[in-house]
């Protein structure tokens, strides 16, 4: 095993990523805009339009309760038509529903129109993270630092925006929404290829019954009574301050780049410091602190202004500690646990804008404050009736004791920081199994060594499999519709190879979901895999007895990689080398990016192979070209694999990701049980006799024949029709 020198984490996140990320992380900064893109024209709507601050706010309030009950939705409606239909329909409706808004005379109508603007929210942020990953380049991990980017800039430059183009009019913003909504419509249709329609259908009636969890209904509750607070400043305080839009604009600019930051800097770090609980009532405490000084301090407008932009901070943390519990500990799958969420939060933000409006209508001005103050607190009750959960959270626990990372995860879960509204499902939607039973181990022809009855391709020591996505220390995994997606996700070492990462590998193939067909394997940044931690065991006191214990731990994962009863497809970029290009070796199919190279270079350190690398460089390159590449410490260029049959296919860097996940739901598919007795032949047919090699074909035709998939292929002929062998009849 070797290594290299280390890369900067998601250094190339933001680069080379295929243009159907590019579409969507544009449309992600339009819809996040929307936060506080309408803020600084409401005093000029309130005096344009002659209506009311009750009914202004209502802008805030349809848009808020109609996102609210569409959440209950956004997953019945993309299990049932897929990512990409959800997302296009999503960007469709924002932009008839704003153009619509620009062109109405009065508050009802844009009152109106603003609740079609929420339905299309719901559905295009509700499906926007899960077709960024799918896409991008560098894993989960690089999609996330993607989405968080777009995220920051929607908040931060909304306001601003509607500050600027409300100036000119108050018809601006909502056209100004129309005109780039429109550019990422297009550009998500023509650049975003379509994504499968998942096979298992979420009902309606699922994230209403996930609130009878105790732990999702304390989370959501809190999150209720803080959006009140929240959007009580945010839908109110700009009637008081008395300001133009272009001054509201840059106030709250101001606030956004707050929010931005804590959401994604700073809350991390005082959840790394502090644990879940004790930051939460930190935050929600000087939120509630920072809304009555709001409240007693109305009339004074720098001192308001202050106050507001300063609550940013406090926003931002609380937005991304609040939706990371919820998905730590409801013990149900995160897309359910988002819309349940969502569902309760946006009735207390939606709700809290109009009440401030008759609040002061009622009274004064200084009321709504008070009551938000309140609010806010009452929200910390409620947290603190939770805090043995809380802190299971941290300890990674949900509220039944499973591990949390088998429906989400701190860095899982990233990505929905300061989402208002309401989070995005994660990368993959669970399948349900077909009707027909799996390979077993003695049905297995390639599998090594004797197998008895239900034996497993690999041990499976860490517990439960992982339904939904999850995330193991070094590598992130995820279902993705029929694909089992594996990512090594150690990009500061070059993904470098410990014994926490083979372990984890071990981990990701024994709990592969078994409605899966295929499994994706892949790696975090811009090497695939740069071998063993050489730097690890340079530190070791024992050295040659790391690196056996190394050795043989990774000698699991190539055996769990060959044994595997179903294809596995890589996608590999940059540096393969060492163990690194023993595991490419043990791939079926294999795509590479034209930048990557394979180099052995155990010859450097003055050690012989392991990992499997002589065998794939034997295997594929042929005994004489192996050994002069091991021997001098050569490199394989991307091309020269290619052309000796070490890897299948090349792509350009900027596709990899986008080329094998394709190659992946191409193959999950197919009859993939024929696919794995095909594979036991070919890896055959290099070590036996013509006579034996015709005899296991003869067997293995007549299993295949009999098999579900050889039942519906040879009827699907005979009926003209394309064959299905997801659900072989």
């Amino acid at each position: 095993m070797t290594s290299t020198t280390p890369s900067s984490a998601h250094s190339s996140s933001m680069r080379g990523q295929p243009k159907a990320v590019y579409a969507v992380a544009f449309a992600c900064v339009v819809s996040f805009m929307g936060i506080g893109l309408v803020d600084p024209i409401l005093p000029s709507l309130k005096t344009q339009l002659g209506a009311s601050e009750s009914q202004v706010t209502l802008l805030f309030t349809s848009y808020l309760v109609v996102t609210a009950v569409a959440m209950l939705g956004t997953n019945w409606v993309s299990s049932r038509i897929g990512a990409k239909q959800t997302l296009v329909t999503g960007l469709a409706v924002i932009v008839v529903f704003s153009a619509l808004a620009g062109l109405s005379d009065s508050i009802g109508g844009i009152v109106g129109f603003r609740a079609g603007w929420g339905l299309g929210n719901a559905l295009f942020i509700a499906t926007s993270l899960a077709v960024i990953v799918a896409s991008a380049s560098g894993g989960f991990a690089g999609a996330i630092v993607l989405y968080e980017a777009a995220l920051g800039l929607g908040i931060a430059a909304g306001p601003l925006v509607g500050g600027l183009l409300g100036s000119i009019s108050w018809r601006g913003p909502f056209f100004g929404v129309a005109v780039l909504m429109a550019i990422a419509l297009l550009a998500t249709v023509v650049l975003l290829e379509k994504t499968p329609t998942p096979t298992h259908k979420t009902p309606l009636s699922a994230p209403l019954k996930a609130l009878r969890h105790r732990g999702l209904l304390i989370m959501a509750v809190t999150a209720l009574l803080y959006n009140w607070g929240f959007f009580t400043m945010l839908g109110y305080a700009p009637f008081p301050m008395e300001l133009s839009a272009i001054q509201l604009g840059f106030v709250f600019f101001g606030w956004g780049l707050l929010v931005a930051f804590f959401s994604v800097v700073g809350a991390p770090r005082l959840q790394a410091r502090f644990g879940t609980a004790r930051s939460l009532y930190g935050a929600l405490g000087l939120f509630a602190v920072d809304l009555l000084l709001i409240a007693l301090f109305t009339d004074t407008k720098w001192a308001l202004i202050t106050c507001v932009v300063v609550a940013g901070a406090f926003i931002g943390i609380n937005n991304t500690l609040t939706t990371q519990a919820v998905m730590l500990v409801s013990p149900v799958e995160r897309p359910v646990a988002s819309a349940a969420y969502g569902f309760v939060r946006f009735l207390g933000g939606g709700l809290a804008p109009f009440a401030a409006g008759k609040l002061v209508e009622a009274f004064d001005v200084h009321v709504p404050f008070y009551v938000a103050a309140v609010a806010v607190l009452a929200g910390v009750a409620v947290l603190s009736t939770g805090h043995r959960m809380l802190a299971a959270a941290d300890a990674g626990m949900d509220e039944d004791g499973h591990p949390a990372s088998e429906h989400g995860s701190p860095a899982d879960v990233a990505g929905e920081v300061a989402d208002e509204f309401g989070g995005a499902p994660p990368p993959s939607t669970g399948r349900s199994s077909p009707n027909w039973p799996a390979v077993t181990a003695e049905q297995r022809p390639d599998a090594p060594g004797p197998r008895g009855p239900g034996a497993s391709c690999c041990p499976r020591p860490y517990g439960r499999a992982m339904t939904s996505s999850a995330t193991t220390r070094r590598v992130d995994t995820a279902v993705d519709g029929d694909v089992w997606r594996v990512v090594l996700d150690r990009p500061e070492a070059g993904n470098a190879i410990d014994l926490a990462l083979a372990d984890a590998l071990v981990h990701a193939f024994a709990d592969r979901p078994a409605e899966t067909r295929t499994v994706l394997l892949l790696g975090t940044g811009p090497r695939f895999c740069v071998g063993g931690d050489v730097r690890g065991m340079a530190a070791s006191a024992d050295t040659a007895g790391f690196i056996g214990t190394l050795a043989q731990r990774w000698h699991d994962v190539v055996r769990a990689v060959i044994s595997c009863p179903v294809p596995v497809v890589a996608g590999v970029q940059g540096a393969v080398a060492g163990a690194g290009v023993g595991l490419v070796g043990a791939c079926d199919l294999v795509v590479a990016a034209r930048s990557t190279k394979f180099r052995p270079a155990y010859g450097a350190l003055g050690l012989s192979p392991d990992g499997g690398s002589s065998w794939a460089l034997a295997r594929t390159l042929g005994a004489p070209r192996a050994l002069d590449l091991m021997l001098t410490n050569g490199t394989l260029t991307a091309a020269d694999a290619h052309l000796f049959g070490l890897v299948g296919r090349l792509v350009d860097d900027a596709e990899l990701t986008a080329a094998a996940t394709a190659l992946a739901h191409q193959v999950a598919a197919g009859p993939v049980r024929a696919m794995v007795r095909t594979r036991a032949l070919v890896r055959r047919a290099a070590t036996t006799t013509l006579d034996h090699q015709l005899d296991e074909e003869a067997r293995l035709i007549v299993e295949s024949a009999a098999d579900p998939e050889g039942v519906e292929g040879i009827r699907a002929f005979a009926e003209k029709r394309p064959a299905d062998f997801r659900r072989p009849s």
